[in-house]
C-alpha cells in the first residue's frame, strides 16, 4: 500500500466561542446572543488570509466546494429607502441579484452593495462577511441548498478564519428567510 501526499491543510475545528481572537466581534455579540445549545454548534477554523476567498479555501484545505456557502451584501432603493440584506449561496452558485433577491427586497434594481460600504456597514472585513452578526433589521436571504447542508463553511467577519455550522442554523438566524432558487450556477 502505498502513501499519498497531499498539499492540502486539513483544518482544526474549535468551539467559536472559546476562539473570539478569530471572530469579528458583531460576530461575537451574535453568537453571545444565541441559544447556547446553537451557539455550541458553531465552529471556527483558523486559515491563512490568503486563503479566504471559496476557490482558493478549497483548493488549499480540507474543505468541499459542495459544504462552502457564500455571504453577499445587497442593497437596493424604494421610495427613498436603501434596503439591505445578505444573500447566502452556495459556493458553486451565484446569488439571483436581478431577478429573485430584487423581487423578494422590492426594489427596480438591486446590486452588489460597494467594498468600502458593505466593510462599514457590517463591521466585518471584506472576504470575511458572514450573516452571523449582521446589524439588526438587515433580511438574511438564505438559499434553499445552503439551509439543507449538514456542515455550511462561511466567513467568521475577518479573513484569518472560517466558520462551520449547519445549514438549518443558517436558517434559524435573525432575519433569515429560506428561499428556492436564490443561487444560480455559475
Amino acid at each position: 500500500m502505498s502513501e499519498t501526499t497531499t498539499s492540502e491543510t486539513t483544518l482544526t475545528w474549535v468551539p467559536a466561542l472559546e476562539r473570539p481572537d478569530l471572530l469579528a466581534e458583531p460576530v461575537v455579540a451574535a453568537l453571545r446572543a444565541l441559544p447556547a445549545d446553537d451557539a455550541a454548534q458553531v465552529l471556527v477554523a483558523e486559515i491563512d488570509p490568503g486563503v479566504a476567498d471559496t476557490a482558493a479555501l478549497v483548493e488549499a484545505s480540507d474543505v468541499a466546494l459542495e459544504e462552502c456557502a457564500n455571504c453577499v451584501l445587497v442593497a437596493g432603493r424604494r421610495d427613498g429607502e436603501q434596503r439591505v440584506a445578505a444573500a447566502m449561496v452556495r459556493g458553486s452558485d451565484r446569488a439571483d441579484v436581478n431577478g429573485l433577491v430584487k423581487r423578494t427586497l422590492d426594489v427596480r434594481k438591486a446590486s452588489l452593495l460597494p467594498h468600502d460600504d458593505a466593510v462599514a456597514a457590517s463591521g466585518m472585513e471584506h472576504g470575511g462577511i458572514t450573516p452571523v452578526g449582521l446589524p439588526a433589521g438587515w433580511r438574511v436571504l438564505v438559499d434553499a441548498g445552503v439551509a439543507a447542508l449538514p456542515r455550511a463553511v462561511v466567513g467568521s467577519g475577518v479573513r484569518r478564519s472560517k466558520l462551520a455550522l449547519p445549514g438549518a442554523l443558517l436558517a434559524r438566524l435573525p432575519g433569515a428567510e429560506v428561499l428556492d432558487g436564490l443561487g444560480r450556477p455559475s
